[in-house]
């Protein structure tokens, strides 16, 4: 007899999963209810991170390493996802629940030892007929690391896809903001002298001089402001770098105090309760995204700006302006000037002519 086809809201999701009224359940194989509390049917979460989360917990892995153990996609994708992704940083963890999705609809059921490189093509290609080509890039950046972690586990002896796959990157964005764009948001006028607008110009001005990533700056406390410069450990490749202090630095962090809407609060930005706008348990800063589409909105309405800009495209200026790529791989805080170079350095680049003969 073949076997019951799943619903359509299960397919993708691991076996003896269901997703029902908003949340995902598993069903419990017999035999093994009495570590699950004695049920048959056992709540996991509402969320795909809660819920590969709660199997992580529940689960008592045994040594799973040797070749065999794993065989297919499905079973490296179920072990990835409970000892690997919950490692990472809560946005990262997010997205990498939502891509195991689609790669175990397509390749649960291959054994590890039949992936060949037309596979992983002919997937990127029907994601990206399905207006899904970014997603589908990095989904399979979660399948190539998957694939990694089996050699290491020795579930296979080699990784059959590494310098095999070509990325297709889409060209990098090439928004430039001008000097004349930032005066104009500067300018906006504000009827506080405190919270949103003022901390906000601040908070250009400052990220333009330091180039950090949004969450390094709303983490920034006020016992980072030493003798010697702003000490920052950067999330995402935990580098230390001290940025000297400068009197144009020092002005620019004492607007952002000023601009604060309460005195006494450890973070350089921080919400009127004195609390810092980024959520450690999920990585997201929902208030000053919020914050932030409503004073573009106010730009674009008040002033001669006439296309918003991003977070991002503040720090790409910051590279781009910088004197050297070498100062703007520092500034960014990069480990290699390659990334630098192709994402963010976005200005026009700058030549002396040859001499005349």
């Amino acid at each position: 007899m073949s076997p019951k086809k799943r619903r359509p809201e299960n397919r993708g999701l691991p076996v003896r999963w269901q997703y029902h009224h908003g949340a995902y359940y598993y069903r419990v194989p017999p035999g093994q209810e009495a570590d699950w509390g004695g049920r048959k049917r056992a709540f996991l979460g509402r969320t795909l991170a809660e819920a590969y989360q709660a199997m992580a917990e529940a689960s008592q892995r045994a040594q799973r390493g040797s070749q065999g153990l794993l065989r297919t996609f499905s079973e490296l994708l179920d072990r990835y996802a409970a000892e690997e992704i919950p490692k990472k940083r809560p946005s990262t963890r997010d997205s990498q629940y939502r891509a195991l999705k689609p790669l175990r609809a397509v390749f649960g059921e291959l054994a590890l030892s039949d992936l060949k490189p037309p596979h992983v093509y002919r997937y990127l290609d029907e994601r990206a007929r399905r207006g899904a080509e970014t997603a589908g890039h990095r989904e399979v950046e979660v399948l190539s690391h998957a694939l990694t972690k089996a050699v290491e586990w020795g579930a296979i002896e080699r990784h059959p896809i590494k310098g095999q796959v070509t990325k297709r990157r889409p060209p990098p964005r090439e928004r430039y903001v001008e000097d004349w764009e930032v005066h104009a948001v500067l300018s906006l006028p504000s009827a506080r002298h405190r919270g949103s607008v003022r901390m906000l110009q601040a908070y250009v001005v400052l990220k333009l001089m330091l180039g950090l990533r949004r969450g390094d700056l709303l983490r920034l406390r006020i016992a980072d402001l030493r003798d010697d410069g702003i000490h920052v450990r950067t999330s995402k490749t935990g580098r230390r770098v001290i940025y000297a202090w400068t009197d144009e630095l020092r002005q620019a962090v004492e607007a952002c105090k000023a601009a604060r809407p309460v005195d006494l609060a450890p973070w350089l930005f921080c919400t009127a309760a004195g609390d810092c706008y980024l959520d450690e348990t999920t990585g997201r800063a929902s208030g000053w995204s919020s914050m932030w589409q409503r004073f573009m909105r106010r730009c674009l309405a008040e002033t001669a700006l006439t296309e918003r800009f991003t977070d991002t495209d503040l720090r790409a200026k910051t590279a781009s302006d910088a004197d050297s790529l070498e100062h703007a791989r520092g500034l960014l805080a990069h480990l290699s000037p390659a990334t630098t170079q192709r994402v963010y350095r976005r200005g026009p680049e700058r030549v002396l002519p040859g001499r005349k003969l």
